[in-house]
């Protein structure tokens, strides 16, 4: 018997719904799950690419280290990059930051970031 890994790739919800659980989730690791699926939602099928951005940020910036969130913010900002073709200064301050800090100690950001800010270098010109 195979059993068979899949990935759906999640919808992006409504962006009070988004806030809400993603703000929630700042505030309890135990959400931590849900706003995985929502963050990965949002950067994969929001067409509203400041809002991606902006909660990228804000979830990069404020989970706690050692949280799964700082490496999947990361990656979500490579799919800004690719998708939109641009990231703000900050965003790009920040996907450069959780790279290096995943490289440094992968107990407080995963490889994610890495392979996230791969995306933001190879996505935007020029460097």
């Amino acid at each position: 018997m195979h059993s068979h890994l899949s990935f759906e790739t999640p919808p992006a919800l409504p962006h009070e719904v988004v806030v809400e659980t993603l703000e929630r989730a700042l505030r309890d690791c135990s959400a931590e799950g849900e706003a995985a699926g929502v963050l990965v939602g949002i950067a994969l099928n929001d067409d509203d690419a400041g809002f991606v951005e902006h909660w990228c940020v804000q979830v990069g910036t404020r989970a706690v280290p050692g949280s799964p969130l700082l490496g999947l913010a990361g990656l979500c900002l490579g799919h800004v990059a690719r998708r939109f073709g641009r990231l703000g200064d900050e965003a790009l301050t920040l996907a450069r930051s959780l790279a290096a800090r995943a490289e440094a100690d992968s107990t407080d950001v995963d490889g994610r970031a890495v392979d996230g800010y791969d995306d933001v270098r190879s996505f935007l010109q020029p460097w």
